[in-house]
């Protein structure tokens, strides 16, 4: 794809809208923010974009309408402040005469937030990215700016006002999280380096399933490894009666017994409680009347075979229920492999960071990608309404 970036364009004294995704995970009772992961990512172009003397107005999000995290913008700001090390104003406000104003006063270098674009009724309005280059926030936002820069690869997956409008009426160009994402994702789904190793785990089956199959067709994983759900999954599909966990296993089998070949490596073990203590059971003496939250020893050693000798890792979803310490040591040991391994690794999506936060590994992955639903749409080959806006404003503005 062509697009512009941040080294084609002056923003000297130029107003800047910056579009980002800073929707971060918040504590239920304080509000506060837990997570930074994704505040921190899109440093690089902040600083970059105001030390070129840009008037930086950034764009971002906080939940959805309805649900209990969708909040106003003020301790993201703060949080941007502090890591920036520069003050960012909150305005309340996205075009309205408080946002004018604002704008008006500010000098080179200088940055601001606006309030939270979901408060916008037609930000998620199912609209093509034509029509929502015509409602009133781009209009109106737009003609007070000179350049729209996009660096929300977590939310690229969506086609909403803020995300796509703009590319239709000014230059749009990628940020530098969005180059680096773009980079390092098609380093490893379209040339990867081989041996592969692709590791699956959490509680979503039918995500595997399609991430399998689209791998399967381009033919660039040697080794899948599967835990969580969707090892038992395919256990099951192979005739394997897991006990009391059969019953979380939703939906058929069936696409899971025809995906079974060499390249799945699944558990030979796993974990469960009694007595308050964990327990380990092969799977030649299942069935259990237990849960399983984990995999065993056994299959820790196996997939840290696997994992050694792979050049290239991708990792999405812990391995077991990871947030109770009983049943860590899948995830902790699989993950510290990972992390020690001379191959290139890619870990994405929210449980698999938060897992990587809770043993202190985030900084020893390769490269850790900020999207979760983005990231699977690309893993799957889907369009991104975002990347096909950027392109379109290439085409429209590189004259």
């Amino acid at each position: 794809m062509e697009f512009f970036t941040l080294d084609d364009f002056d923003f000297n004294e130029k107003v800047v809208l910056l579009r980002v995704d800073i929707n971060s995970p918040l504590d239920p009772d304080t509000l506060e923010i837990i997570d930074k992961t994704r505040i921190e990512a899109i440093l690089p172009t902040l600083r970059e974009v105001a030390e070129k003397g840009g008037k930086v107005v950034v764009l971002a999000h906080q939940g959805r309408p309805g649900k209990w995290d969708f909040k106003p913008l003020e301790n993201h700001a703060k949080a941007l402040s502090e890591l920036l090390g520069k003050e960012v104003k909150y305005v309340d406000d996205i075009f309205g005469q408080k946002t004018k104003i604002a704008i008006e006063r500010m000098k080179p270098g200088e940055v601001i937030m606006l309030k939270n674009v979901r408060t916008y009724e037609g930000e998620m309005a199912k609209k093509s990215p034509e029509e929502h280059s015509r409602c009133e926030m781009v209009q109106r936002l737009g003609a007070m700016s000179d350049y729209y820069i996009n660096d929300a690869f977590a939310a690229s997956h969506r086609s909403q006002a803020s995300l796509v409008g703009f590319s239709y009426v000014m230059p749009a160009v990628a940020g530098r999280l969005m180059e680096k994402e773009l980079k390092n994702l098609t380093k490893v789904f379209e040339n990867p380096e081989r041996p592969t190793l692709f590791f699956f785990g959490g509680a979503k089956f039918a995500d595997a399933i399609g991430m399998i199959k689209k791998l399967k067709k381009k033919e660039i994983a040697d080794h899948i490894a599967l835990v969580g759900v969707a090892g038992e999954a395919f256990l099951a599909a192979k005739g394997v009666n897991l006990g009391k966990t059969m019953e979380i296993i939703e939906g058929s089998f069936e696409d899971a017994r025809d995906l079974i070949d060499e390249t799945i490596v699944l558990p030979i073990d796993f974990a469960y409680e009694e007595g308050g203590a964990r327990n380990e059971v092969s799977i030649e003496d299942l069935p259990i009347d237990h849960m399983i939250y984990d995999i065993g020893t056994k299959s820790v050693d196996l997939f840290k075979g696997y994992i050694e000798k792979s050049k290239t890792i991708v990792v999405s979803g812990p391995v077991g229920k990871f947030e109770d310490e009983l049943f860590m040591k899948g995830t902790r040991d699989l993950f510290k492999a990972i992390t020690r391994s001379k191959g290139f690794s890619l870990a994405g999506g929210g449980h698999t960071l938060a897992a990587l936060d809770k043993l202190g590994l985030k900084d020893k992955i390769s490269y850790v990608s900020t999207g979760g639903g983005a990231l699977e749409k690309f893993m799957l080959g889907e369009p991104l309404p975002v990347l096909e806006a950027l392109e379109h404003s290439y085409k429209k503005f590189s004259s």
